[in-house]
């Protein structure tokens, strides 16, 4: 015994150098801070120092941060001085960012009416004749990436220049463009482009640098710790209350015929709420390497299956998925998108038949996927100011369903819908939408590895069918043909069954790509929808390609006709230029790949809605 109580006292000893002993060796590293990377690395004391005298950053309280994020370290980190020049283009309107901008000093002109493309360096997309289309493929060059001057150069309108070693963009005759369109003036201390980077959403107008101005720029991420100080965050939030919030609600078909006074008190009760992180794109590699259970749990809850519903949930921007508790993990049952609704099945079915028990619990839990911005009406409001303006057929059907609708009592009430839970097919309601996500193992596979995979952010997402596609490849040669020798996709990609989903541009509807161009030469078209680039205006930052979560922009160097290297005058390196699919605009028939396969094994296809995929396939 005493041997006993004597090895016990020293065994914690004993085991610890035994432990180091035949363990491997341990290298410790510092764990990286978000704040490791400041956005302008140039930003010192005396910068800071200054911007704390200013408005409004002067009147902000400093007690309201904590420690670890203090005001000091958001303006060393999430802030950047920018000095502009007359005529400089700070954004343009369409384009996507994660910034907002606060003039110090100076003045810029927010454009009311929309400016021309080829104001902002652009150019709109002729279709080619059939003679046209001939012409340019007999004339075409033998050198793949060739490109004749004018293509590579910008036009009379817009000017590439720098400004402190930055590249920008300017405005040609900006005084003479200025008279010819309405604008407003903004000055020092007033904000703009908050709407956009807070709630991903594209800029509203076009920016442009008035006189000589000092702008300080705030990533999204400063911008919501800024939000602390509640008499900033009341301003954001008013700001877009006043400015975009009705306007995005009438956008709603459920709430596009409510009176005016309803729609007042729908506004004011409305929650604003995010989810997830808006630069999505930077850890999508990580979740992907996750098994789809561990993938699912990670995502945030925006709605927890088995609760009250106590709002209704639009979802605003992003993605989410709506999933089922399954066995021990969770099913999921379908993917929402801009303008979708969350519970509208048991809001509407609390309000009609003032049920506050499990009869009107949710039935499936509602998870944010990547990023998604939330609007969420209070169930009371809904019940006093929508349900009364709503027509019966506007409603899902199964609100109707119960005998609570039209007498009955409780306990039938209670059985009905349990029933009708364990019965229905698994159906998400949206706006006008209805997506059928069925009970079948191989559906619900093929929602898990869309959304998994964020297939389900492509608008045009190429998809081949393997059962037909024989590898000829002449979707690829068609491809080449018409870009210049060189084809804007590989016959690659994730495969789900018969299924191949191609690295080809799915032109996304949350292009992250689209983020960080220092020019504007990304963009998405304002009639086509179509994500393009502009290659006059293409710095070959790479930035774009650097964005892309599914490694769709390549970069490319380019020669002219004759094969002969552009190159930059000033440094004599090769001029660089982003490549990727356009979707053929210019091609009277289409996508080349999708016209030039012989056995219709190619599609473009909306992956953002799971019943285009579906028709297709039923088809096939």
């Amino acid at each position: 015994m005493r041997y006993f109580i004597i090895a016990y006292v020293t065994s914690p000893f004993s085991l610890l150098a035994r432990f180091m002993a035949t363990s491997p060796p341990v290298t410790f590293v510092r764990r990286p801070e978000r704040w490791d990377q400041p956005m302008d690395a140039s930003m010192g004391d005396s910068e800071v120092a200054w911007l704390r005298s200013r408005q409004p950053f002067a009147s902000l309280d400093t007690s309201a941060f904590p420690k670890t994020t203090p005001l000091d370290g958001i303006l060393r980190n999430d802030c950047r001085l920018m000095r502009c020049e007359p005529g400089e283009i700070v954004v343009r309107e369409g384009d996507y960012g994660s910034s907002a901008f606060l003039v110090i000093a100076g003045s810029v002109r927010v454009f009311v009416s929309q400016l021309a493309p080829e104001l902002l360096g652009r150019r709109d997309v002729h279709k080619l004749s059939w003679s046209d289309a001939i012409r340019a493929w007999w004339s075409q060059s033998k050198h793949a990436e060739s490109r004749s001057l004018p293509q590579v150069t910008v036009g009379d309108n817009a000017t590439i220049g720098t400004v402190d070693d930055r590249p920008a963009m300017f405005l040609q005759d900006c005084p003479a463009v200025m008279r010819d369109h309405e604008t407003v003036t903004l000055g020092p201390g007033e904000l703009f482009g908050e709407v956009a980077a807070m709630y991903r959403t594209p800029r509203a107008a076009t920016v442009v640098v008035d006189e000589e101005a000092t702008l300080i720029e705030i990533r999204w991420q400063g911008l919501r710790l800024l939000r602390r100080d509640k008499t900033f965050a009341l301003q954001l939030e008013q700001h877009y209350r006043q400015k975009w919030l009705r306007q995005h609600l009438r956008e709603i078909p459920l709430l596009r015929y409510l009176p005016e006074d309803s729609m007042d008190r729908v506004a004011a009760a409305t929650e604003l709420n995010s989810y997830g992180r808006i630069e999505w794109n930077a850890d999508f590699r990580k979740t992907q390497k996750l098994s789809a259970k561990e993938q699912i749990e990670s995502e945030p809850v925006v709605a927890s299956e088995g609760s009250f519903p106590s709002s209704l949930i639009i979802i605003r921007s992003g993605f989410a998925r709506t999933s089922r508790i399954h066995g021990s993990g969770h099913q999921t049952t379908a993917y929402l998108g801009t303008g979708h609704l969350f519970g509208l099945s048991e809001v509407a079915r609390a309000c009609l038949q003032g049920e506050d028990d499990s009869t009107v619990a949710l039935q499936q839990t509602l998870r944010a996927v990547g990023f998604v911005d939330t609007l969420h009406i209070p169930i009371e409001v809904v019940a006093q100011d929508v349900i009364p303006h709503v027509r019966r057929s506007e409603l899902p059907s199964d609100v109707w369903n119960f005998n609570g609708a039209h007498g009955g009592n409780r306990g039938d009430r209670r059985k009905e819908a349990r029933e009708a839970s364990q019965s229905k097919p698994n159906v998400a309601i949206t706006n006008d939408v209805t997506i059928l996500t069925g009970n079948r193992s191989d559906h619900t596979g093929q929602l898990e590895f869309l959304v998994e995979n964020r297939l389900i952010n492509g608008v045009e997402a190429m998809v081949i069918d393997l059962h037909r596609c024989t590898r000829c490849d002449d979707c690829v040669k068609a491809c080449a043909s018409t870009h210049d020798g060189n084809p804007r996709f590989v016959r690659d990609g994730l495969v789900h069954d018969r299924l191949q989903f191609v690295q080809a541009c799915m032109h996304c509807a949350d292009p992250v790509c689209m983020i960080g161009c220092p020019t504007g030469a990304i963009h998405r078209h304002a009639a086509t929808g179509v994500i393009q680039i502009e290659e006059p205006i293409c710095v070959g930052c790479g930035v774009c390609a650097a964005s892309c979560p599914y490694q769709n922009i390549r970069m490319t160097p380019i020669s002219d006709r004759q094969g002969r290297p552009y190159r930059d005058k000033k440094s004599g390196l090769p001029i660089m230029k982003a490549t990727k699919c356009d979707l053929c605009q210019s091609q009277s028939s289409g996508p080349a790949c999708v016209s030039a396969c012989p056995h219709d094994a190619i599609t473009r296809i909306n992956l953002t809605e799971s019943e285009p995929l579906q028709y297709w396939l039923e088809k096939r």
